[in-house]
């Protein structure tokens, strides 16, 4: 199966948010991509400043154009931040002093640094007064996703409306105790008929039979799976680096950033994701492809 996914930080030893990413690097990060069967991936940055961000596009940009293994691999780019939610626990491993406000100004200098390869952005929709960024995106043919927020009924309405689409690693990006009924997981799911839902399947970030209920009560036609990699992922233990963070992977393959229960990105491969999704979610050859290959097809506009 050739899977699309969403949301890659890095692969391999190769940090896609790394500020000094070279050709090789790319080369080689691109190279286990499609070696561990993956289609396509949108290569994924993570909360700067615009300026980093505005560098970083436009350095992935011109290495991807000189590589054709490149090209075959990295469809596009996700852009998560940095109009996020700046709060502990819904900022997740993101750095809060980077986060703003947001604004069509910055939006359209980052899209245009990725010179029309930015498919996908994640932002805080109670960052985005009355949805006008979302509606800004949207009408650029942008698919906008809620990721590490707390919104409101009322203001995931207005993202709807505006053009919110999908809620980015569904269950991760907020505090680990919440309020048991007014929360924004059940926010979102109150929306579950307008909305996409995109999971990292590692047992970690959603334990499985949490992540078999979201399955049965949202739908298996409104669901992608993504491995939310980072460069440690196939790596194994030890210290890694996500965006100039340094990230600890422990014995189980979890990262987080040291000292903090916060998780940080995944090291989910292609193989051991298609295990997770067998073993444990017991998911048919038919519903791996809905999520891995049909819904990420479906949200990127792309043909099956």
């Amino acid at each position: 199966m050739k899977a699309i996914d969403l949301q890659v930080n890095g692969y391999a030893g190769t940090d896609f948010c790394s500020h000094h990413l070279t050709a090789e690097e790319l080369h080689t990060g691109c190279e286990a991509l499609i070696a561990d069967g993956f289609d396509c991936i949108l290569a994924t940055l993570i909360t700067d400043s615009v300026e980093n961000l505005v560098k970083k596009l436009t350095n992935l940009v011109k290495l991807r154009e000189q590589d054709d293994l490149a090209q075959q691999a990295i469809l596009g780019f996700h852009v998560e931040g940095p109009f996020l939610n700046p709060e502990p626990g819904y900022i997740g491993a993101h750095e809060p002093q980077y986060v703003s406000k947001a604004n069509i100004e910055d939006s359209q200098r980052i899209l245009e640094a990725g010179a029309g390869l930015v498919k996908l952005v994640t932002l805080a929709p109670e960052q985005d007064e009355g949805g006008k960024t979302t509606k800004f995106l949207a009408e650029q043919g942008i698919r906008v996703a809620a990721g590490h927020c707390n919104p409101s009924l009322d203001e995931l309405q207005t993202g709807i409306d505006a053009g919110l689409t999908m809620v980015t690693h569904f269950g991760n990006g907020c505090p680990v105790d919440l309020p048991r009924h007014d929360n924004v997981l059940q926010r979102f799911l109150h929306f579950r008929d307008q909305l996409f839902f995109s999971f990292i399947p590692d047992g970690a970030h959603v334990p499985f039979f949490a992540l078999r209920n979201y399955i049965d009560q949202i739908g298996i036609d409104r669901i992608t799976m993504t491995t939310d990699a980072i460069a440690a992922a196939g790596l194994g233990p030890g210290l890694h680096q996500l965006s100039g963070i340094e990230v600890e992977v422990d014995e189980q393959g979890v990262a987080r950033r040291p000292g903090s229960p916060n998780l940080a990105g995944s090291t989910l491969t292609l193989p051991r994701m298609l295990k997770a999704l067998e073993q444990g979610l017991g998911l048919n050859i038919s519903e791996q492809e809905q999520v891995l290959v049909v819904n990420p097809a479906t949200l990127l506009n792309l043909s099956s």
